[in-house]
């Protein structure tokens, strides 16, 4: 059965009637971008370890589907994230499809110098909106945090790469708790200001809703332009599909997501991983909006990765999907 068949075709009017925050009117407002970020902040979060060949297959596969960006691995060390060991092993193995990003996660700037050897092109680098998640994930607080990624800016200025920024917790901490927006804005400015085209803000532990979305987005998307904006939204508590339909109506149009919501994040009870990929571009295609990905060929992939890992798919749409399941390549 093919998916596409299933979902009522082009309405675009009924889509636009949701964005009632935001008047959209350019050209490319039907169309959002996925971030797939699976291979990374997916892969990073399972418990089992995958051979570095798995990894590539998985890349491969999803540079066929249609997806723009793909967030491919971690330049950190094994020591404190051991599935991302491999990460030249991986980066160097894949197959580069032209008009594909493969962006890195560099956290330092030895991070930052073994990506670049190892040939990337984009990188990104994360900080947090809460001290306390700070202190805990890097020892050292938000503001200090941005202190140390200024050498990495400087660097991939001087080497034209690309830099994506993260802001955590951007609305709850599993420390703190509620998150202040204004503590949000802080880090997105400092960011922006440093240089990164493009800031992802990371609901990380799930906790958000579409009110406390909203009252972040609210102060956010007055300093930042929605253009320059994406959002990255985990599904702890089920809201995942309804924060992303709440940054639609101030515009944002890119959105991280994880193949088969893989993943999930270690300071979260219950945690069940980013939101699913598959989930998001049925969404987002019954909206009448435009990813430029094929469902079912990503689908195909979802159940791949889930049957290398011995894990069922956190996908609603993969469970009730009707189709082959996955061949090797």
């Amino acid at each position: 059965m093919q998916i596409s068949r299933i979902l009522a075709p082009g309405r675009r009017s009924y889509a636009l009637l949701l964005f009632t925050r935001t008047a959209v009117t350019s050209p490319s407002s039907n169309s959002v971008r996925i971030v797939e970020v699976g291979p990374r902040d997916g892969l990073q979060n399972e418990p089992k370890l995958l051979p570095a060949a798995t990894k590539i297959e998985l890349i491969d596969r999803l540079s066929k589907t249609g997806l723009k960006t793909i967030e491919a691995t971690s330049f950190v060390s094994a020591k404190w994230v051991p599935q991302m060991g491999d990460n030249t092993e991986v980066f160097c193995g894949i197959r580069k499809v032209p008009g594909i990003s493969y962006p890195v996660l560099t956290p330092n700037i030895k991070g930052f110098e073994s990506a670049l050897a190892a040939g990337a092109e984009e990188v990104a680098v994360f900080g947090a909106a809460s001290d306390a998640f700070s202190l805990k994930n890097v020892n050292c607080t938000a503001a200090e945090a941005i202190e140390r990624f200024k050498p990495v800016l400087k660097a991939a200025k001087e080497n034209g790469v690309r830099v994506r920024g993260y802001v955590s917790t951007v609305v709850g901490c599993p420390y703190e708790g509620a998150v202040a927006p204004s503590a949000v804005v802080k880090v997105v400015e400092a960011l922006h200001e440093m240089g990164c085209y493009e800031i992802s803000l990371g609901d990380t532990i799930g906790v958000g809703t579409p009110g406390s979305m909203r009252r972040m987005l609210d102060e956010v998307t007055r300093a930042i332009p929605s253009e320059k904006l994406a959002v990255h939204c985990h599904d702890t508590y089920g809201q995942a599909l309804s924060n992303i339909l709440v940054s639609l109506e101030y515009g944002i149009r890119v959105v991280d997501s994880s193949v088969s919501g893989l993943g999930g994040c270690p300071y979260a009870r219950g945690a069940s991983g980013n939101a699913a990929t598959e989930d998001v571009v049925y969404m987002l295609h019954g909206m009448g909006l435009n990813t430029g990905v094929d469902l079912d060929k990503l689908i195909e992939v979802g159940r791949f990765i889930c049957s290398e890992l011995g894990r069922p798919s956190e996908s609603k749409v993969n469970r009730a999907w009707k189709g082959p399941q996955p061949q090797k390549q």
